[in-house]
């Protein structure tokens, strides 16, 4: 089987009187109205291509907030093609719309009308699912924290081994997907590779400062890690509040505190490599979702 094609794309919204209005573009090449989407560059994240691609076609930013399912479908000569979807809400001023040769107008409708405008049953099928959300009213980010070299060949204090060469690529990448996110707070485990993984997003965010919390670290007694993260999962929860908080953690930790959210037995799905992480959807008190970053 050939490669799937990768594309990326979102469902943009606004506020508009006890609703919301999304966003659908009108494409002449195909005279169709579809979601905002495109191809993604090599090696481009999904979720930046997103970002990219709705910025171009509607000359509005989009801020993710949740990933929606995936589309999947075959293009006329037979390629698979997948289409990354998050949902996005507005975020600063108008600008003009840079994708001129794909996109000549752009309209702003009611969910239910542009269910009926838009031209393809899949993504009618995600403005339906779009409809059966709760209002987000918070999004928070926990990350691992980045490749720091062998736990084995480190001689000092655990606390004190730094992220080596692989690891400073990584939270660069982290810097560079959590930025469009608008992050306002910035909270590290008190190890330093937890902090280090941190500090390329703290520069891109003009210096904010990392604040250093002992909750979110690994305890020194592995027996002790359920009731810890079951502890660090509330403490996670109430930091919804304030604006958008990063938090990075460890890896012994990350599981289970995801599964204490998730109200999961199983901690299995929340495995998370060393620079990964993870986007958290609120409503109100309740977990809408789990995307991973």
């Amino acid at each position: 089987m050939p490669e799937p094609i990768r594309a990326a794309g979102g469902v943009l919204y606004r506020p508009a009187g006890d609703g919301l209005e999304v966003c659908l573009v009108h494409r002449p090449r195909y005279d169709d109205w579809a979601l905002p989407k495109g191809h993604l560059d090599k090696g481009e994240a999904p979720m930046l291509g997103a970002v990219r691609e709705v910025l171009e076609e509607t000359g509005r930013r989009g801020r993710p907030q949740l990933a929606l399912p995936r589309v999947e479908y075959d293009l006329p000569d037979g390629r698979p093609k997948t289409v990354d979807y998050w949902l996005m809400a507005v975020t600063g001023d108008e600008a003009p719309v840079q994708d001129t040769n794909e996109v000549d107008q752009i309209a702003w409708l009611p969910l239910a009308e542009a269910a009926e405008r838009v031209s393809y049953d899949d993504e009618r099928a995600l403005l339906d699912h779009v409809a059966t959300l709760p209002r987000v009213t918070a999004v928070t980010v926990l990350v691992r924290h980045a490749h720091a070299g062998e736990r084995k060949k480190w001689n000092g204090n655990d606390a004190l081994r730094p992220i080596d060469p692989l690891g400073q690529t990584q939270a660069e990448r982290i810097a560079d997907l959590v930025v469009p996110l608008g992050p306002e707070r910035l909270v590290a485990a008190t190890p330093l590779r937890c902090k280090q993984t941190l500090e390329p997003l703290a520069a891109a965010l003009g210096g904010k400062p990392i604040v250093m919390d002992g909750g979110f670290a690994e305890p020194s007694d592995a027996d002790e890690a359920p009731a810890k993260a079951k502890l660090a999962a509330q403490r996670l929860s109430d930091l919804r509040s304030g604006g958008l908080t990063v938090v990075c953690s460890q890896g012994k930790l990350i599981p289970g505190l995801l599964a204490a959210l998730a109200d999961d037995a199983d901690t299995g799905p929340y495995k998370t490599a060393k620079g990964d992480g993870w986007l958290l959807t609120w409503s109100g008190e309740r977990l809408l979702g789990l995307s991973r970053l």
